[in-house]
């Protein structure tokens, strides 16, 4: 099967189904890989579903990368890990044993989705994990390394995260006073990140690019 391969972490959460759904559909991609825990409940040809413990990835995911489109949807919450410091792991260590692989074995590029307000020298837990990987990630000099940073994220969770609920009616209300300055907070589709991803593996170029939420909105409407 000709076409580039695209190899999914994350391939469950809200981004990650978006993205498996739209890889598989574009014919750019030949053979989309899922790396997961449990097999999920999808058949597709182009599908290959890769049963992996980040533990121990690199075993996982030999001769897999190459060549390849890696897109890491990883994330989770600190109340759903249940620690800082399993928080870190799957928002720290996970993302970056996959880039030193991807980079390691000649992934084409890498792109990764983090959050807004993402910064080493934030007050917050969170977002200063997620400064971290962006600069861990950015010092591995992958071929392009490809960053988005969403505002909240709107979509169907399996799972029911309050906060994001309670977010998701108040922003309805004032979404729309929020232009100029403000448009990058306003809430995002899940589908319009996975679409934003998928263009800019295709046409983003080289090196580091950091995606704002408001440049994520409009890179989804092209792609």
């Amino acid at each position: 099967m000709e076409g580039r391969t695209a190899v999914v972490a994350g391939a469950t959460g809200l981004i990650g189904g978006e993205l498996v759904r739209m890889l598989l559909a574009d014919p750019y991609y030949g053979k989309v890989a899922v790396l997961v825990r449990n097999r999920m409940d999808m058949a597709n040809e182009k599908l290959l579903q890769v049963t992996v413990d980040y533990e121990q990835l690199e075993a996982s995911v030999h001769n897999l990368l190459t060549g390849a489109d890696v897109f890491c949807c990883l994330g989770t919450t600190i109340k759903k890990a249940g620690s800082q410091e399993q928080f870190r792991k799957v928002d720290y260590d996970y993302p970056m044993t996959l880039g030193r692989l991807s980079q390691q074995d000649g992934a084409v590029q890498y792109s990764i989705v983090t959050a807004m307000g993402a910064g080493t020298a934030s007050s917050f837990f969170y977002s200063r994990v997620k400064g971290e990987v962006e600069e861990g990630l950015a010092r591995l000099r992958l071929p392009a390394l490809h960053i988005f940073r969403p505002s909240l994220l709107l979509g169907d969770r399996q799972e029911v995260r309050t906060g994001e609920r309670i977010g998701s009616a108040v922003s309805g209300l004032i979404t729309p006073l929020m232009i100029g300055g403000l448009r990058k907070y306003r809430p995002i589709q899940a589908k319009t990140v996975a679409r934003a991803m998928v263009h800019a593996s295709k046409h983003g170029g080289s090196g580091v690019r950091i995606y704002e939420s408001d440049q994520i909105e409009a890179l989804g409407r092209q792609g």
